[in-house]
């Protein structure tokens, strides 16, 4: 198979300059204890196109298991069941007010993942129940249940991992019995518990219908959705369960020889060790890497763009010996590098990609994102040490980068300025030749006025909030995922809204403008 070289051009979705919002769906307000894909979504959309933003990023929307991480999801095709809005389902019958109390009295200011977890699968076993007995209202609204049970190649995995693992107490899949840690017959472990799966299967049509309604809402409008893909799949996930022999796995003990991670960085002087089990690139080499591309299908099918994070790993990757292994301890191994991305851009010649390319990059890294023709990252906050050479500062940024104030992992635009040293103040001060009194807004201007031809904004910075407002931290094991906004804070945002499209329009970034 021979390499293709797309090193001197972008791919199509960056053809115009444009703005984009990032906000996880678990932010948004709503009387369910977590934001869902109701009407406050498409509320948000509404701000969106009435700003001029053309892009809405959000994280993975997998389902979230211990440690709330979007990251770490038991399955990274499917959607989290936690983002259902059970209004619809309400509507037609198949749940009553009553059903619904325990999800209104959760917090509405943070997520509170115990208490959803505990709450939420009681109500969806109630409309289950009902939808047993009475299919039509809702496959009137939402499709045939049955098609979607054949049209989705993972499902049935997935489902079959989530009865077993409910059957071991939640137990990570290497700790089950002997005839379940290795799925040879998925149809048995389905024909053996066919109702339990098809209770999961239940809450991932009601998701992806309503997933499928949100973004033909956001598409309408003008706006894509950019989503997000972890490079490695959770250790505990249908994912590894149900093809260990792509991971780097022992086949009788099912322990991880060697797990991935980073060496110390900008975030963790020790390094991360993050326990993801590392791929076994010479099986899927064998099998054309079909794994892989399965799983960008499934991705490209719900997001318009979809960001691979730890993009690196595509060249070399951090190995870290397992179990236990100190992230310091760990050496680079060699990964896939061009063939991956020639076999992937055959298949895919749009190129509906972004690199996540930050951290300890090497030329060799770049090298590789741009003859996969992918844009790579910028943030604006790693800007400002005092180098003139910083490669994120604006006159230093290149047409092939797409521009952050800052991403999940940052603190916000506010709470990095008052946290950073003085020195750094300064140079922000300085450079943007500004008094420092607003920092979101003043760095969100200039980003807009530079050649990146995206620029995503947190939606933290459009609400000047500070580090109470922070999505993640790396390297903190607890108080992550949790922040969400309030109904009066989704309101106020559309008080900027003409002030923000008209700045959109100003540096050629609004979409209306190019059609």
């Amino acid at each position: 198979m021979s390499n293709l070289d797309f090193s001197q051009s972008m791919p199509p979705w960056l053809d115009n300059r444009a703005t984009g919002l990032l906000l996880h769906p678990s932010s948004l307000p709503s009387h369910q204890g977590i934001g869902t894909l109701g009407d406050e979504a498409k509320l948000f959309i509404d701000f969106l196109e009435q700003a001029g933003f053309s892009f809405w990023q959000t994280c993975p929307l997998g389902p979230t298991g211990f440690g709330d991480s979007p990251y770490q999801v038991f399955c990274s095709n499917a959607g989290n069941p936690y983002f259902i809005d059970w209004k619809p389902l309400h509507q037609i019958g198949l749940l009553n007010n009553i059903d619904l109390q325990p999800l209104q009295k959760l917090p509405s200011g943070h997520v509170d993942y115990g208490l959803l977890y505990r709450e939420i699968f009681p109500i969806a076993q109630i409309a289950y129940s009902k939808f047993q007995t009475d299919r039509i209202q809702l496959e009137t609204k939402y499709g045939s249940f049955d098609s979607f049970k054949l049209n989705h190649a993972w499902l049935q995995k997935y489902a079959c991992f989530q009865v077993l693992k409910s059957l071991h107490q939640n137990g990570p899949w290497w700790l089950w019995d002997d005839e379940f840690r290795n799925p040879i017959d998925i149809r048995c472990i389905e024909t053996a518990y066919v109702e339990e799966c098809d209770f999961h299967i239940f809450l991932q049509y009601i998701f992806f219908a309503q997933w499928n309604e949100l973004k033909s809402y956001a598409n309408d409008k003008g706006i894509f959705i950019l989503g997000d893909l972890p490079i490695y799949a959770a250790p505990d996930s249908s994912d590894v369960w149900a093809n260990q022999a792509l991971f780097q796995l022992d086949s009788v003990s099912s322990s991880f020889r060697n797990v991935a991670g980073v060496p110390p960085d900008y975030f963790n002087q020790d390094g991360q060790s993050w326990g993801n089990p590392l791929y076994s690139w010479e099986a899927h080499e064998e099998d054309n890497f079909s794994w892989w591309v399965q799983r960008l299908e499934a991705q490209v099918e719900i997001f318009d763009v979809v960001r691979i994070d730890h993009f690196r790993a595509f060249h070399d990757y951090w190995s870290i010996p397992s179990p236990g292994g100190d992230a310091k301890e760990g050496h680079w191994e060699t990964g896939p590098g061009i063939q991956f991305w020639s076999k992937i851009n055959q298949l895919f010649p749009h190129r509906p990609f972004l690199a996540e390319d930050l951290g300890l990059i090497s030329d060799e890294v770049r090298l590789l994102r741009d003859q996969a023709g992918l844009p790579g990252m910028a943030v604006l906050q790693f800007a400002f040490d005092g180098d003139s050479k910083n490669l994120y500062l604006p006159h230093n940024l290149g047409k092939n980068l797409v521009l952050y104030l800052g991403t999940h992992d940052n603190d916000t635009t506010c709470g990095w300025y008052n946290q950073a040293d003085e020195e750094i103040r300064g140079n922000f001060r300085s450079y943007l030749n500004v008094s420092g009194n607003h920092p979101s807004w003043d760095l969100l201007r200039f980003a807009f006025r530079t050649v990146s031809p995206l620029v995503i904004v947190p939606v933290q910075d459009l609400l000047s909030l500070g580090s109470e407002a922070r999505f993640n931290s790396p390297g903190v094991p607890s108080g992550n995922w949790q922040w969400r906004m309030n109904y009066a804070q989704l309101n106020s945002l559309f008080d900027s809204a003409n002030y923000l499209r008209e700045q959109t329009k100003i540096t050629g970034r609004l979409q209306a403008d190019h059609e």
